[in-house]
């Protein structure tokens, strides 16, 4: 493990003006961390449950560790479970609950703290988001700022690079436990835990499926914060866009969002899966919230992971779509019979996250083993997306503009 480190690292000393195509290079080394780290106990544990440190690349050349809390639900008649990484978003930690709720679906799970913290609270607030602040440990690698603003750093010194690093190992280290079967491991983040899962997607393979939870790549030109902050980012966008690796992401992945979220947009989204190669479904779920409760509390990222491990396939997806005029049809595959049809649609401009969508019924009926649900477009429509309802999951259609 060491020796495998020690070689990523130095790789990565190499200076940060060192040219995108070698950067890149760096980037992929990080999917060679494929040893299991050295993990060292951190002193909580609650049933199942127990909080953990481990081995991870140097920051600014010094041992760094990451926090996690880790379960592994009992086992029986020597039945391997599947697992899955759990990825935090900004102001957020290790967090106790999320493992517990997938150990509850029957997941091995770990939850990581990407920027060098624990899971105690100082008991402030930072000052422009309120988020908890929380307290960073002894071996911290780089701690998480403003949008890629570390760019400037060497690259084994910024935020992403520790980020990315920590969710490889995360993932070496629950294929490396007897309990765990090493084919059925994935990979879910919200927010900026859904940023970096992009970014893991085309790196790291090992991964069965992803779930990227609101975040995505294809940022820069976003009509929001995230556009002005990236807009003239050379380093994002040319070594760290999720986009720029989109094409070696062949796990089956979910994009679970909604249209009204305020930092990532639906039209950002689409860029990214249209640009990966594995199978993948899209939930975009009106009126969700953003949060890390609010990403993680929704059937639908459970149930996908469930039919990935289960019978290595989406329970439902998009076939095609159909426009005529203001008509319009789309055509779903589901393992799940629908019960509801709705249009999701808006007639307003700019950033997606601050237009008026509109919920309208839809017609849908069975097709010869798939569905077809179909509506006319409000007049003047900009965008829209057909749902259906299945037992309390939202299969999307891809997210449609009209010019």
């Amino acid at each position: 493990m060491k020796r495998l480190i020690a070689a990523v690292c130095g790789i990565a000393s190499m200076s940060a003006g060192a040219d995108f195509s070698q950067m890149n290079e760096q980037v992929l080394a990080l999917g060679s961390l494929t040893n299991a780290p050295a993990v060292q106990d951190a002193g909580d544990s609650d049933g199942i449950m127990k909080t953990v440190f481990f081995d991870s690349v140097q920051y600014k050349g010094k041992p760094a560790k990451v926090f996690a809390w880790i379960g592994v639900p009992e086992t029986s008649g020597g039945k391997k479970i599947p697992g899955i990484v759990l990825v935090h978003g900004g102001g957020g930690t290790a967090f106790k609950e999320w493992v517990d709720l997938w150990n509850k679906k029957g997941f091995a799970a770990i939850s990581i703290a990407t920027g060098g913290q624990t899971d105690e609270w100082t008991g402030n607030y930072s000052a422009t988001a309120r988020n908890k602040i929380w307290v960073r440990h002894e071996w911290a690698g780089a701690p998480q700022g403003s949008t890629y603003g570390d760019t400037k750093e060497p690259l084994e010194d910024q935020w992403m690079y520790h980020a990315v690093a920590g969710t490889v190992l995360a993932n070496s280290l629950l294929r490396s436990l007897p309990e765990v079967d090493e084919s059925r491991i994935g990979v879910i983040g919200i927010s900026w835990g859904g940023i970096i899962t992009s970014t893991v997607m085309g790196i790291d393979p090992r991964f069965a499926f992803a779930i990227p939870v609101y975040g995505c790549g294809h940022l820069a030109d976003s009509e929001n914060k995230y556009g002005d902050a990236l807009r003239d980012n050379e380093i994002y966008k040319n070594v760290w866009d999720p986009m720029i690796r989109m094409s070696r992401a062949i796990m089956p992945t979910l994009w679970l969002s909604w249209p009204e979220d305020f930092a990532f947009s639906p039209i950002s989204q689409a860029k990214n899966y249209h640009a990966m190669p594995g199978a993948y479904m899209v939930s975009l779920i009106p009126r969700m919230g953003h949060s890390h409760e609010k990403g993680w509390n929704p059937p639908d990222s459970y149930a996908f992971a469930e039919s990935i491990v289960n019978t290595g396939r989406p329970w439902g997806g998009m076939v095609r779509v159909e426009k005529a005029g203001a008509d319009v049809a789309v055509e779903f595959r589901t393992d799940i019979a629908p019960e509801k049809a709705v249009l999701v649609s808006t007639t307003g401009a700019g950033f997606t996250g601050n237009r008026t969508w509109i919920e309208t019924p839809a017609a849908f009926r069975q097709n010869d083993g798939t569905w077809i649900a179909s509506a006319i477009l409000p007049e003047n429509t900009t965008a829209w997306f057909l749902n259906l309802t299945c037992s309390g999951l939202t299969l999307s259609s891809e997210f449609q503009t009209v010019e």
